[in-house]
């Protein structure tokens, strides 16, 4: 009698208690299986109850389109929610999503977020932005410093980026934001990412406006010197708006000898070129005349 009332007891026991939770852990390893639709079950009661690491993962699975339809929207949404409690992978892909989908103000204030934290992808995009005043205020020091930032970590864009710009702010500027980076680099050292799924990951970047630009894997030889005048130009920047292209236009064409405008349709945004010039000495000679101004000798195509 004692024993089968044990056991009665044990029974009693096992069924009152409760089934261990699943955990966004539990989640990630059916995510890993390629089982997309049970890690999605598991992290949508989760997200809905508010866990920042459920939702971000969740709105991966909508961005991806594993375990359900692909839904940007939702993505977003999903996004939004981790961000919102500081889920610094959540901030850095929504800061991108929305950047390379034209609502770069939205964009640039998440990625500014992660950029503070030392997210590299936000650190290039935003400092690439700040450099050139390209939808806030311009600060080309403190644009190098967040591009080097993202360089240190070994984003390869990053590193690109640096190049071209080491090649544009002198050397006392350059000094002066190393600085800068050092000091917000201790503040914040780079963080370290658990998720199962990163950020989307930038392409090198143009650095008159953040936008994925196209590797040159080796240089370019300048062709001759056409009938136009040469085959060189300036770049001073790409804009989201063809009118901001063509206002800087008016405020730097008097110290430019009346050389021409080119407005350059590069996807979502437009180049400002203005040349042509006979060589890339002359070209270069233009951009120093133009005092401060970002500006660079391209090759007209």
């Amino acid at each position: 009698m004692i024993h089968k009332y044990l056991i009665v007891v044990g029974l009693l026991g096992a069924k009152a208690s409760p089934l261990l939770a699943e955990t966004v852990h539990d989640g990630i390893l059916h995510w890993q299986r390629a089982d997309y639709s049970a890690a999605v079950s598991i992290w949508r009661p989760l997200a809905e109850k508010g866990d920042p690491d459920a939702a971000f993962d969740l709105g991966q699975a909508y961005r991806l389109g594993r375990g359900v339809p692909t839904n940007l929207a939702a993505a977003q949404t999903w996004f939004e929610r981790a961000a919102a409690k500081g889920h610094l992978d959540a901030q850095t892909t929504l800061g991108l999503m929305l950047f390379e989908n034209g609502n770069r103000v939205a964009g640039l204030r998440w990625l500014k977020q992660a950029a503070e934290r030392g997210a590299p992808q936000a650190l290039l995009i935003f400092g690439t932005a700040l450099f050139n005043g390209d939808g806030i205020k311009q600060d080309p020091i403190l644009g190098y410093a967040y591009v080097s930032r993202a360089a240190a970590q070994g984003l390869a864009p990053a590193q690109a980026t640096l190049e071209q710009l080491n090649q544009i702010l002198p050397p006392e500027q350059r000094k002066k934001a190393l600085s800068i980076a050092m000091a917000k680099a201790k503040a914040a050292p780079p963080p370290t990412s658990k998720r199962l799924a990163p950020a989307p990951k930038p392409k090198p970047v143009d650095i008159a406006s953040g936008r994925p630009l196209k590797p040159v894997s080796a240089p370019v030889a300048p062709p001759v010197s056409t009938a136009s005048g040469g085959a060189w130009r300036i770049q001073l920047g790409a804009f989201s708006q063809r009118g901001s292209a063509e206002a800087l236009y008016k405020k730097v064409s008097g110290a430019l000898g009346g050389h021409q405008p080119f407005y350059i349709a590069a996807g979502p945004v437009t180049r400002l070129q203005i040349g042509p010039y006979s060589s890339r000495a002359a070209a270069s000679a233009a951009c120093a005349a133009l005092h401060g101004q970002p500006c660079f000798p391209v090759v007209a195509k």
